[in-house]
């Protein structure tokens, strides 16, 4: 999502990201291998998810049935003062789960059954540096390619 936009998403399916813009189109033209890029990075979640997903059922004693587990990350840019952000946070069934804080690189739990992969992923110091590069540095670079992009499009919309 950009600017509340839908321009991609991953289908695990077919392997692949599917752009749902025109100028997203055009991005991957001149820049085909940061779409490739972009597309290992979605792929390659996927068996950790997998697993992350069983730990869950486990952990909320679960053996069957329908549940949800989402992941959202991003970056924002605020274009006047130049300051950015970001966020990494994860859900499970509708309820927050964990969230990185980017300002202590610490896990904040929202619920008990969360406790065990904070302390794992808190002492994970390097790993946590390396998301707050990506989502403050990385990210950010990313966005302000796709506003060059979408510009007119995501101006329409407003």
């Amino acid at each position: 999502m950009l600017e509340e936009v839908q321009i991609g998403y991953s289908d695990s399916n077919i392997q692949r990201i599917l752009l749902k813009q025109a100028w997203m189109e055009q991005l991957e033209r001149d820049h085909p291998d940061e779409v490739k890029r972009y597309t290992g990075m979605v792929l390659g979640h996927q068996q950790t998810l997998k697993v992350q997903f069983e730990t869950l059922m486990k952990r909320f004693n679960q053996t069957g049935g329908v549940h949800i587990f989402q992941r959202m990350l991003g970056c924002e840019w605020d274009d006047e003062d130049d300051t950015t952000d970001g966020y990494e946070m994860y859900g499970y069934d509708g309820e927050e789960f964990i969230a990185l804080d980017l300002k202590t690189l610490t896990w904040v739990t929202a619920v008990p059954q969360a406790v065990p992969t904070k302390q794992r992923w808190d002492a994970l110091r390097n790993w946590n540096e390396q998301k707050r590069y990506y989502l403050t540095k990385d990210c950010v670079d990313g966005l302000k390619k796709l506003l060059v992009y979408g510009k007119s499009s995501l101006q329409r919309n407003r």
